[in-house]
C-alpha cells in the first residue's frame, strides 16, 4: 500500500493540530513522549518534528509534506511547494507576528538606534535580512529559549514571536516594529508534489483542514418561523448562502436553517426570538466547503 510521509509539528502547535485533524475527520492516537503518533488512514504515516526543522526535511525528501510556519521556510530558505495557508495557530485563528522588541524605558526607539549592538533570536536569518534591508550592522545571536528575559542584560532587543502581545507586556517589552508576519503552511517535496497520488491525496486533506478551519469561527443556527414572521426573520439573518427554507407538515410553518459567525450569535439570537423565530438550535461545526 502506498503511503504519505507527513509531519505534524511538536510543541506549541501540536495540540491544536490534533484537534484541527479531527474536526476534519482524523482521528490521531499519541502515545507517552511518542514522536510517531498513528492516524486512523492506512494511507497516511505521521511523524512529529519541530516546525523549524520541517522545511528541510521535506526539502529533502525525508517527509513527503508537513505543516509548518511561514517564518520557518525562509528561515532556512527551503524550497519546498507551499499547497495551501492553514490559518489557525495556538491561541488564535489569523497570522503570528515576529517583532523586534526592547526593554520598556529603552532609549531604543527604531530598528536603526541598534546600530552595532545586539539582538537575540531563533530567526537568525530572516532577522540579518532584514536588518540589511534596514542598513543596520548589528550582532545577531542565535537564542536557544527564554529570549523574553535577555534585554537588557543579555542583548540590547529581541526579535521574538507573539500571537498577543501578553507575554511582551508580562516580560516589561515593547515592540518597535514587525519583522514578519507568517502564517502555518502544509508544504509539499516538489517531488512528491508530482506524483500523481500523492498529490491528490494532498490536495483532499487541504481542503479538509481548511473546511475545518472554516468551521472553527462558524456555528449553524435552524428554527422554526411562521410565514408572516418569516420576512423580519430573514431580514436578521447573514448568511453564507441564502439560507434553506423547508416547509413544515404544520400549514403556513417553515424550518430556517444558516451557517454564521459565532462572534454574533449572541447577539442575534434575542433578536430571532423577538421576530417570531421558535425552536431556535445552535449547533457546532466540524467542517465548513465553499
Amino acid at each position: 500500500m502506498r503511503k504519505l510521509i507527513l509531519g505534524l509539528p511538536k510543541g506549541s502547535l501540536e495540540q491544536a493540530t490534533v484537534d484541527l485533524f479531527k474536526k476534519a475527520g482524523y482521528a490521531i492516537s499519541i502515545g507517552e513522549r511518542s514522536y510517531f503518533p498513528t492516524i486512523d488512514d492506512d494511507e497516511i504515516e505521521v511523524v512529529f518534528y519541530r516546525p523549524q526543522e520541517m522545511p528541510r526535511y521535506v526539502e529533502d525528501g525525508i517527509l513527503d509534506a508537513g505543516i509548518t510556519g511561514r517564518d520557518w521556510v525562509m528561515e532556512n530558505n527551503s524550497r519546498v511547494v507551499e499547497v495551501t495557508e492553514l490559518a489557525y495557530a495556538k491561541k488564535t485563528l489569523g497570522p503570528v507576528r515576529w517583532v523586534l522588541a526592547t526593554s520598556i524605558g529603552s532609549k531604543i526607539k527604531s530598528v536603526k538606534d541598534l546600530e552595532r549592538k545586539t539582538i537575540a533570536t531563533e530567526l537568525v536569518n530572516v532577522t540579518r535580512r532584514y536588518l540589511k534591508k534596514n542598513k543596520v550592522r548589528a550582532k545577531v545571536e542565535f537564542s536557544w529559549g527564554a529570549t523574553e528575559v535577555k534585554p537588557p542584560r543579555l542583548a540590547d532587543a529581541i526579535v521574538d514571536v507573539t500571537e498577543t502581545g501578553k507575554s511582551l507586556e508580562a516580560n516589561r517589552l515593547k515592540a518597535i516594529d514587525t519583522v514578519l508576519e507568517s502564517v502555518t503552511l502544509l508544504i509539499a517535496n516538489r517531488s512528491s508534489w508530482k506524483d500523481k497520488w500523492k498529490r491528490q491525496k494532498l490536495e483532499s486533506l487541504a481542503l479538509l483542514l481548511k473546511g475545518a478551519i472554516v468551521a472553527l469561527a462558524k456555528v449553524g443556527l435552524k428554527m422554526n418561523v411562521a410565514e408572516d414572521d418569516l420576512p423580519r426573520v430573514l431580514k436578521i439573518l447573514p448568511a453564507l448562502k441564502n439560507p434553506t427554507i423547508s416547509s413544515l407538515s404544520q400549514k403556513g410553518w417553515f424550518a430556517v436553517e444558516t451557517i454564521i459567525d459565532e462572534s454574533v450569535v449572541r447577539s442575534i439570537i434575542p433578536k430571532l426570538k423577538k421576530a417570531g423565530a421558535q425552536g431556535i438550535i445552535e449547533y457546532p461545526l466540524n467542517k465548513v466547503i465553499y
